[in-house]
């Protein structure tokens, strides 16, 4: 059964990124069609997967990470607008029977992803 996951690491702190919001998008061409809003755990980890089994298909998606809302919260003082505010990760999903890990790696001034396990 397929999954989808994702892991927020605050890297500007050396700790998970905790209460983050994140948006879900499934894309058809140039049309985004919201899936589902979720928030980071203590762990920097949603509760469950953003999508799992039939609910999991091929195609392109985008998750939207609000990290300027975080490290606002976080009293994090940089100047607006924000360099790194929403990060927009689209990707591929050509496989819907294997787990897609999708980490974040921010900071107030960059961010990296892979494909995680």
């Amino acid at each position: 059964m397929g999954k989808l996951t994702t892991h927020v690491l605050d890297t500007a702190h050396g700790r998970p990124g905790a209460g983050i919001a994140i948006e879900l998008y499934k894309l058809d061409g140039d049309t985004r069609s919201l899936i589902k809003r979720s928030l980071t755990n203590d762990d920097g980890r949603c509760d469950q997967p953003l999508l799992e089994g039939e609910a999991l298909v091929a195609g392109e998606y985008e998750l939207v990470f609000h990290a300027g809302e975080y490290f606002a919260a976080a009293g994090v003082s940089v100047p607006q607008p924000r360099f790194v505010d929403r990060v927009v990760l689209r990707f591929g999903i050509a496989d819907a029977t294997a787990h897609y890990h999708v980490p974040l790696l921010v900071s107030p001034w960059a961010y990296s992803t892979y494909r995680g396990s």
